[in-house]
């Protein structure tokens, strides 16, 4: 048995219904849930799914998790008037307007492997939401096992949410990463492509808005995000994540700083580092390379 089944029996053992609580595991939040445990409780009115995804109507609307609402990346879980993360007041309206209250359990999937839901999962720590988790393997999973699947959108009641103070220990900004470059205790993760790590490129694919310069953040070490997906979309076992991060230097000792193009795909690592590997100091640098290519005064790396 791997670290994942067992870790699945521990997570699937430890939700007591509608009335009772969740048991934390000693050694990490329970944030996981398996396609079978979200089926067997997509009845239980103290949850809520949502499904967070680039196209909703290329996904979501074409059949998603019976219940689900849907939220669009970019238009509900960012500012549309600054380039920033939602004010407390934008997400409260977001989460209220889906039925969901600070009491809540929220459970997210994505498109692709969980992207789009690790970005949600983040955002909604970093407000301090209580219990947020993921399901393991996203929509990719949920429909290669053709689980049922809904075209009706949700109309929940809306509820009253109350927005907390942000953690802004879990969020990095230009000037930390700034002040702290070259400190040993510093570790930069590059979750892009290697062709945008090396400088080749601006972004991972066409059509993507440019930005004034290509490369990397000095001293930063390159393990994709996606690297820590297995091929059905889940997560790869514990010992395989420890090692392919502590090879590149990432190590539980130091501050880990992940970063990308937007964000995004850096969610996903601080996801992976933060809570199955249980790194206690992780931020996800959500400017990423869109401000720092384009900041003025800020060095760069390129090449292998």
């Amino acid at each position: 048995m791997n670290w994942l089944q067992h870790w699945s029996i521990v997570r699937d053992q430890s939700y007591s219904g509608v009335c009772g609580g969740v048991t934390q595991s000693k050694t990490r939040p329970q944030v996981l849930v398996s396609t079978s445990w979200l089926e067997e409780h997509l009845d239980d009115p103290a949850i809520v799914v949502a499904e967070v995804n680039t196209d909703l109507e290329a996904s979501y609307r074409t059949g998603h998790v019976p219940g689900a609402v849907g939220w669009d990346l970019h238009h509900d879980l960012e500012d549309q008037t600054r380039r920033d993360v939602p004010r407390p007041s934008q997400l409260a309206a977001l989460l209220g307007s889906s039925g969901i209250d600070n009491a809540t359990v929220v459970v997210l999937y994505g498109d692709g492997n969980n992207r789009s839901a690790t970005w949600a999962f983040w955002l909604l720590k970093y407000y301090r939401h209580d219990d947020v988790r993921l399901l393991d393997g996203g929509r990719a999973k949920w429909i290669a096992e053709g689980r049922p699947l809904s075209t009706e959108t949700a109309t929940p009641s809306v509820k009253p949410y109350k927005p907390r103070i942000p953690d802004r220990s879990l969020r990095a900004t230009r000037d930390h990463i700034v002040a702290n470059l070259g400190s040993k205790s510093l570790s930069l993760l590059d979750t892009r492509t290697h062709d945008e790590y090396a400088g080749n490129t601006a972004a991972s694919s066409p059509g993507q808005a440019d930005i004034y310069r290509n490369g990397r953040i000095p001293g930063a070490v390159h393990v994709a995000w996606d690297d820590g997906a297995a091929t059905d979309g889940a997560f790869r076992p514990a010992d395989e994540l420890r090692r392919l991060y502590e090879n590149k230097g990432v190590t539980p000792d130091q501050e880990v700083v992940a970063y990308c193009r937007l964000g995004v795909r850096a969610s996903y690592s601080w996801f992976v580092l933060k809570y199955l590997l249980g790194y206690e100091r992780v931020r996800n640098y959500d400017g990423s390379w869109t401000e720092w290519g384009n900041s003025v005064g800020v060095p760069i790396e390129v090449g292998e």
